[in-house]
C-alpha cells in the first residue's frame, strides 16, 4: 500500500508541474525585444500578469526581417501555438495581427491585441468573436498643433517623416485620411513615407533649404540601403540629430533622449501592455471578449530631453513645461 500511495502523489506531483509549466498566456510581437516599443509593453505585460500566469514570447522581426520572410516567421508562431495550446493570445501591433488574425480567428482561444493602428476589422472577412484589444492612434494633430506653441517663431511648414513598413501605412492612413498633406491649427504638416536610406537623407538634409521649421520623425525602423539591407534604427537616428538643421521632434516615447528627439506630445508601449494586461486579466477570470470593447491608448504625455532642446535652443512655454516630463 505504501509503495502504491507513493507513486500516486509522485503521479499527483507530476501533473501539478506539468500544469504549473504549461504556458497560460502566448505573446507573439511583431517586432523584436531590443526595440525600445516591444520591451516597453512587455515589461508592462510581465509585471502584471507574470505573477499569476506562466508567459511565452515569440518575435515576429518584422522590422528587421525583409517581408518575404514574414508569413514564414508567422508560420513559426503559429506552430508554437499549436504545440503550447496556451489559454489566452496576445498579439502585439499590426503584423502578428494581419498574419495570424485570420487564423486564430477559427479557434476556440480568446485573443487580446494591443499596438494595432489598421482598423482591426480589415483583417478579417467578418469580425470574430474571440478577439478584443487595444488600439494605438498616435496624436499626430494634436502634437502638430503643440509645435504652434512651443517653437519661437511660431512654425508655419513641418516635415513629418515616417518609413514605408506596415505600421506606419497603417497609422498614416488613420491619422491623415491617405493625403500627404494637413493644416492643423495654422501649421503645414507635409508627410513622407520613405522606404530608402538615401532619400531619407535627403528630404532631412533639404528640409530648411525646403522651408521646413521642424521635423517630426515618425517610423524609421524598416529603411533598406541600396543593397535592401535593414539600417538600423539607431543609425538612422544618430545620422539625422546629427545632419538636422532644424528642431527635431517625435511621436513615441523611445524617440526622446539625449541624442535622440528633443520631445513631444508622445504615446508609450508600456501604456498599451497595461491596458492589454488588464483586458488580459479579465478574460482570465472568465470574461467574455465578445463583451469587452476594444480600448484605445490615447492619453499621451509631454515628454522632452534637457539636453536636446539646450542643443535645438528650444525654450519650453511655461504652460507646456509645467506639465511635462524632462529627462537626462
Amino acid at each position: 500500500m505504501k509503495i502504491i500511495a507513493a507513486l500516486m502523489l509522485s503521479l499527483s506531483l507530476f501533473t501539478l508541474s506539468k500544469q504549473v509549466s504549461a504556458t497560460d498566456i502566448l505573446v507573439v510581437e511583431s517586432y523584436h525585444q531590443e526595440y525600445s516599443w516591444d520591451a516597453s509593453y512587455i515589461k508592462a505585460l510581465t509585471e502584471m500578469l507574470g505573477n499569476n500566469y506562466s508567459l511565452e514570447f515569440f518575435q515576429m522581426d518584422t522590422k528587421r526581417l525583409p517581408a518575404t520572410e514574414h508569413q514564414s516567421q508567422a508560420e513559426k508562431a503559429w506552430q508554437i501555438y499549436r504545440a503550447k495550446k496556451p489559454r489566452l493570445v496576445i498579439l502585439g501591433d499590426d503584423n502578428a495581427l494581419k498574419y495570424l488574425g485570420p487564423r486564430l480567428a477559427n479557434e476556440q482561444v480568446p485573443v487580446v491585441y494591443l499596438g494595432i493602428n489598421n482598423n482591426p476589422r480589415s483583417y478579417f472577412e467578418t469580425a470574430p468573436r474571440n478577439f478584443t484589444g487595444v488600439l494605438e492612434r498616435p496624436l499626430f494633430k494634436r502634437s502638430i498643433a503643440s509645435l504652434a506653441k512651443i517653437l519661437k517663431p511660431r512654425p508655419k511648414k513641418i516635415l513629418v517623416l515616417f518609413d514605408a513598413g506596415t505600421t506606419a501605412k497603417a497609422a498614416v492612413n488613420e491619422a491623415f485620411d491617405g493625403d500627404i498633406g494637413i493644416t492643423v491649427f495654422g501649421v503645414d504638416a507635409k508627410l513622407r513615407l520613405i522606404k530608402s536610406w538615401v532619400e531619407w537623407k535627403v528630404q532631412v538634409s533639404k528640409a530648411r533649404e525646403h522651408g521646413y521649421d521642424a521635423i517630426i520623425m515618425g517610423l524609421y525602423h524598416t529603411i533598406t540601403d541600396l543593397d535592401g539591407k535593414n539600417v538600423p534604427a539607431d543609425a538612422v537616428m544618430t545620422w539625422t540629430v546629427e545632419n538636422s538643421k532644424i528642431p527635431l521632434f517625435s511621436f513615441w516615447d523611445f524617440s526622446v533622449g539625449k541624442g535622440k528627439a528633443l520631445g513631444g506630445l508622445v504615446l508609450s508601449g508600456e501604456e498599451q501592455g497595461r491596458l492589454a494586461g488588464t483586458i488580459a486579466i479579465q478574460i482570465m477570470n472568465g470574461a467574455n471578449p465578445e463583451k469587452i470593447y476594444p480600448k484605445t491608448a490615447e492619453q499621451g504625455r509631454y515628454l522632452f530631453s534637457k539636453s536636446m532642446l539646450d542643443q535645438y535652443g528650444v525654450v519650453l512655454p511655461n504652460s507646456i513645461n509645467k506639465i511635462s516630463t524632462l529627462i537626462d
